[in-house]
């Protein structure tokens, strides 16, 4: 079930739930333009969401390849022609079940295509009122990115309430999460909600004094 977190007048975000491993699904949406930014869906039905408040998906945004977090992805681009935005470095996950993961955690293994933009360290991803700033956060995956505005930042697995990603699978690199939690998310304003891609939600201000893994 859809769990709106802001709504106000140009703008909603919302957070899902999906898939088996219970990956935080965000949609967030322009209400003038009526169109939203889908953010690592793990399945096809955060559709249900934008419908119920009339929004057409722009763009899916990834933060990462990893199969829980793309398994939604094709579905929406085989409805919806939309573009898919993720790093360069992870781009080989998409079509790689082994690098996904789906492999071991799959009932039918996830490999995805589309027409994929690949994002870079400042871009600038926009939908209306909503300004995307990209920052590259590698560890828990080389093309690990967050999606920042003003407020709020979407996280994927590189950053928990009182976590952080786990760097043991293929490709991880303890070293360098760290460094982008400290060097890219730790310098953003205490006040700003991360918005992760499992549990609750929490701020950067409070990560960087009770995060047991990288404190301030």
């Amino acid at each position: 079930s859809d769990l709106c977190i802001m709504d106000t007048s140009n703008l909603v975000l919302m957070r899902m739930p999906l898939g088996p491993l219970g990956t935080n699904c965000y949609v967030i949406g322009d209400k003038e333009q009526e169109e939203a930014f889908i953010i690592d869906p793990a399945t096809t039905e955060v559709l249900d969401a934008l419908k119920k408040h009339n929004l057409k998906p722009k763009a899916v945004l990834l933060t990462h390849g990893h199969g829980d977090h793309i398994g939604g992805v094709q579905g929406i681009v085989d409805a919806y022609d939309v573009p898919i935005y993720i790093h360069h470095n992870d781009v080989k996950y998409l079509s790689d079940p082994e690098l996904n993961l789906s492999n071991y955690s799959n009932p039918t293994p996830i490999t995805v295509k589309g027409r994929i933009i690949e994002v870079h360290e400042g871009d600038h991803i926009t939908c209306g009122a909503i300004d995307l700033t990209v920052y590259e956060t590698p560890g828990h995956t080389p093309g690990g990115v967050c999606y920042y505005m003003p407020s709020l930042v979407f996280v994927g697995d590189t950053l928990f309430n009182q976590s952080v990603g786990r760097t043991d699978f293929v490709e991880g690199d303890y070293d360098a999460l760290i460094n982008a939690i400290k060097t890219k998310l730790y310098t953003l304003p205490d006040n700003t909600m991360v918005y992760p891609g499992h549990g609750p939600e929490t701020q950067i201000g409070y990560e960087k004094q009770y995060n047991p893994f990288v404190g301030a």
